[in-house]
């Protein structure tokens, strides 16, 4: 008997969860490969251009900081709201998939940097010193010295980053973002379906899970300390 409702439940709602697992997918990946790609940037400039940095220029610094510290400062759900006009000039609309991709995107630079600029914090300063002193240029002492020493650290950060972005992504099914979060609200929450909402918040676990997971077997493998 329960296994024959489990079915009935699972051809009912089958498609509905899967097609918003791969929403949440989705979005997490394209968010996260766009963040990554801006904020690592981003994150080594903060770091060389601080007082006493490769590249010290304590204005730029203080001018990225302070953009960076507001762009952390603001809570998720009220920068989706803010940066509808934004949104919707770059996708046509600020509701589906695709436009939730802009806030996440917005939300996980500045998150980004900050992690960047921590792991760099931590490559001892003697390194940087012994490849000043052998005439490497700041550009290869970045590329050979900073973030291979940090990559360790760069790649917590990034499962940090994707774990963190899953909860957003789920927070922008509350506007009508899609995903798990949509499903959540839509289906479990309005509609009471505690089925629903009870298999959405276990795939939302899972893939926080997989996530982790597969990001300490990549820190355990290119650590070698």
């Amino acid at each position: 008997m329960f296994f024959n409702s489990m079915m009935d439940w699972l051809n009912q709602n089958g498609g509905l969860i899967t097609n918003a697992t791969l929403q949440t997918l989705y979005m997490v990946g394209v968010a996260g490969l766009v963040g990554f790609v801006v904020g690592t940037p981003l994150g080594v400039i903060l770091h060389i251009t601080k007082k006493g940095g490769l590249i010290e220029n304590t204005k730029l610094n203080k001018t990225l900081g302070a953009i960076v510290n507001i762009g952390r400062s603001v809570p998720f759900i009220v920068l989706m709201v803010a940066i509808i006009p934004v949104t919707k000039l770059l996708v046509g609309t600020f509701i589906g998939t695709s436009a939730a991709i802009v806030p996440l995107t917005i939300g996980a630079i500045p998150f980004i940097a900050r992690l960047i600029e921590g792991a760099l914090i931590e490559v001892p300063t003697g390194l940087v010193e012994a490849a000043q002193s052998m005439g490497a240029t700041p550009i290869q002492i970045i590329t050979k010295v900073l973030l291979p020493e940090a990559l360790p650290t760069i790649i917590n950060s990034i499962t940090i980053t994707l774990v963190t972005l899953v909860s957003y992504s789920a927070m922008a099914g509350t506007v009508g973002g899609g995903g798990l979060g949509d499903v959540a609200i839509r289906y479990g929450f309005y509609r009471y379906d505690v089925a629903v909402m009870t298999a959405t918040i276990v795939l939302l676990i899972i893939i926080v899970q997989i996530v982790q997971s597969v990001g300490d077997a990549i820190v355990r493998r290119v650590d070698h300390k």
